[in-house]
């Protein structure tokens, strides 16, 4: 966590006309803390800081910077500036800079590239946002199959300085298909004169560049990868996705999964950092669609106005019990979501899960019905209490059941079932809530002594 002591000595050097000292406070911090250190200066103040670092410096902390920073800060460098930026800068960090360039910065940026830089940069900015394409980078050591390892290792060293990764090479033949991978570590234990391809991996493990960048974070996950390679529609090697950026996509899914499960829309950028007017559009949309859901237990409410009128007792319960139906079916609908997004569990599970499910929030029912019964007995006595342990009974395993089906469904119709959110769980439980109450109250209470 970057210090306010360092801040303030940044501010205070940079406010003495200091630069060389600010610079120095900076120089000792890793590339992401100097990141979150300039995030923190005025603009002027940033874009001085960072024009006066070394250029690979400059591009390793540039990089770290969130969409908003890198956007301000670009817009106010000139066309060399920004060429030089992209010269050293990650192969996919400076696509996704390139990305957020108005039209007329990526038309003046261009001609100060290199040809090959134009071209790289170009074909790792068509992918669009979301894709494994939009993620990779071109950045990795290829080889040929009958290259010995002496000549391999070679090849390694002269790329490494440009290359994200050498600890993984990937042989491909002359249309750039993937033959295998070798490791560092195979090489270096390998005689110098033996060939690649009688030491390379041949079962590898490969993704779609149009696949959803999801995707390479599963497959990197669940097989322990360093990094996956991604290929084409032609089935040509054109990038990798390596295993810091598989982290990157897997915290950004499940930040995105925590939002839609509030119902909240997509966060960009900082909380921190966020307009009132962004907050606002991304939590009234739900808000007000759970208002007119709400609707719906008013309505029941007012349905059964006579019963509560005859026995006024059955008020101080009907908070607790709908409540609970909602937390059961929220927690189930968390579970489940997330079960989903995992893949521990299919759609063709939900059959299985419906039964389990079931079995569980029979027994939470009747565990929470036995603690409020003798609430219920003291408020209202005997039926009341009769009452109140039959709703929290069935409450409980409408809420679960609700709760646990409504993601499958959601899954079922290709919609993300992270949509089963907590509130709209709680929404559709809490109108069910009020008609089991009510309707077991009815009969119960209409029972002859």
């Amino acid at each position: 966590m970057l210090s306010e002591t360092i801040l303030d000595d940044v501010l205070d050097a940079l406010g003495a006309d200091q630069l060389d000292q600010a610079l120095d406070i900076v120089a000792e911090l890793q590339a992401p803390d100097a990141a979150s250190l300039v995030t923190e200066l005025p603009l002027e103040e940033a874009l001085r800081l960072i024009r006066s670092m070394p250029v690979r410096r400059r591009a390793a902390v540039f990089g770290y910077f969130g969409p908003p920073q890198q956007a301000s800060l670009a817009h106010e460098m000139s066309r060399q500036e920004l060429a030089t930026l992209f010269g050293h800068m990650e192969h996919d960090e400076r696509a996704d800079l390139y990305n957020r360039l108005t039209p007329e910065q990526r038309r003046a940026l261009l001609p100060g590239l290199a040809h090959a830089e134009r071209e790289d940069l170009r074909l790792l900015a068509s992918y669009a946002e979301g894709t494994v394409g939009s993620v990779m980078t071109s950045a990795y050591v290829t080889l040929r199959p009958t290259q010995t390892v002496h000549q391999t290792l070679e090849t390694i060293r002269l790329e490494a300085p440009d290359v994200e990764t050498i600890y993984l090479a990937y042989v491909v033949d002359d249309q750039r298909r993937i033959l295998g991978t070798v490791s560092l570590r195979e090489l270096i234990l390998a005689p110098p004169d033996q060939q690649v391809e009688d030491i390379m991996t041949r079962d590898v493990v490969s993704c779609q560049a149009n696949a959803p960048k999801s995707e390479a974070a599963r497959l990197i996950a669940h097989y322990d990868l360093l990094a996956v390679p991604a290929l084409n529609e032609a089935g040509q090697m054109v990038g990798i996705v390596t295993h810091d950026d598989a982290l990157d996509v897997a915290q950004e899914g499940s930040t995105e999964d925590q939002l839609k499960l509030s119902a909240v829309g997509k966060l960009t950028g900082s909380l921190k950092d966020a307009t009132v007017t962004s907050l606002f559009r991304m939590r009234v949309g739900w808000l007000t669609v759970l208002v007119f859901g709400n609707l719906f237990s008013g309505a029941g409410i007012a349905y059964f106005e006579d019963l509560i009128q005859g026995v006024v007792a059955l008020v101080f319960f009907l908070p607790l019990l709908v409540d609970s139906g909602g937390n059961a079916g929220s927690q189930s609908s968390t579970l489940m979501v997330r079960a989903l997004a995992t893949g521990d569990v299919g759609a063709r599970d939900w059959i299985r899960m419906l039964t389990k499910e079931a079995t569980v929030a029979l027994l939470l029912g009747l565990t929470m019905a036995l603690a409020v019964s003798g609430i219920g007995l003291l408020r209202g006595g005997p039926s009341i209490a009769l009452v109140v342990a039959l709703t929290m009974v069935v409450i409980v395993i409408v809420g679960s059941v609700i709760g646990m089906l409504l993601p499958f469904v959601l899954a079922r119709l290709n919609f993300d079932p992270a949509a089963a959110s907590a509130p709209l769980i709680t929404s559709i439980c809490d109108g069910v809530g009020v008609l089991i109450y009510f309707n077991i109250a009815n009969l119960v209470l209409s029972l002859p002594a």
